[in-house]
């Protein structure tokens, strides 16, 4: 009876792990909306069958870098700043302080195009505070994953209620398609992973800010060279 008792604890404990932490809700951020000239916002299709929309987050400018507090997972781009051919992209993201007590990812996207409608397509490629990467992206509204989540030395961690700072890059060049944080490859592609039925329609299009629900980053020297 006692080894009977021993063997349910363990598969209760084993239960316990195997299942995920609930995640924390989307929040609504106080006086949201998209603050900046020239810039337009979405949050993905999920959130905004629940309600949720842009005016939930506030993306604003302030002392020459965004500031962006999401409420849902978002998408941020001015639809003036494309990029064709060979290009980079990059920008400097710091999280002020982790404390959803769970990781939350941030970074840039290329390749958009029908951003403003309700089945746009792009490709992002985010660091999360635990020391991990991911590339993703959406094609015609639906999600596209290019890259598992995984951890890569060069992304920096950051311990609860702590900061961390993050250089995310996007190269394309050639018959390339890399994506660098903080100076180091983290995934690269050939122009045929990237583009096709199911994928993106070319490298060349609008690239942007990608941000997670209930983050606040600063994002500073957002260009393309």
């Amino acid at each position: 009876m006692r080894a009977k008792g021993t063997f349910v604890a363990v598969a209760l404990a084993a239960m316990a792990i195997a299942v995920p932490a609930a995640q924390d809700a989307d929040r609504s951020v106080k006086g949201g909306g998209v603050m900046v000239k020239g810039w337009q916002g979405r949050v993905d299709a999920g959130a905004a069958k629940k309600g949720q929309t842009i005016q939930d987050s506030k993306f604003e400018e302030k002392n020459g870098a965004f500031h962006i507090s999401a409420g849902s997972a978002s998408t941020y781009w001015n639809p003036a700043n494309t990029a064709a051919g060979d290009y980079t992209v990059s920008a400097t993201f710091t999280e002020p302080k982790i404390n959803a007590g769970h990781p939350h990812p941030y970074g840039l996207f290329i390749g958009g195009s029908g951003l403003e409608g309700d089945a746009p397509t792009y490709v992002y490629c985010v660091a999360y505070s635990d020391g991990t990467a991911l590339v993703r992206g959406f094609s015609g509204g639906k999600v596209s994953d290019y890259s598992k989540r995984q951890p890569n030395a060069a992304v920096r961690k950051a311990s609860e209620g702590g900061s961390v700072t993050q250089n995310i890059q996007w190269t394309v060049k050639g018959d390339r398609a890399e994506c660098s944080v903080n100076g180091t490859v983290v995934a690269g592609f050939s122009k045929a992973d990237l583009v096709g039925p199911g994928k993106l329609q070319s490298t060349d299009g609008v690239y942007g800010i990608r941000a997670a629900h209930n983050v606040d980053i600063t994002v500073e020297n957002f260009a393309r060279k």
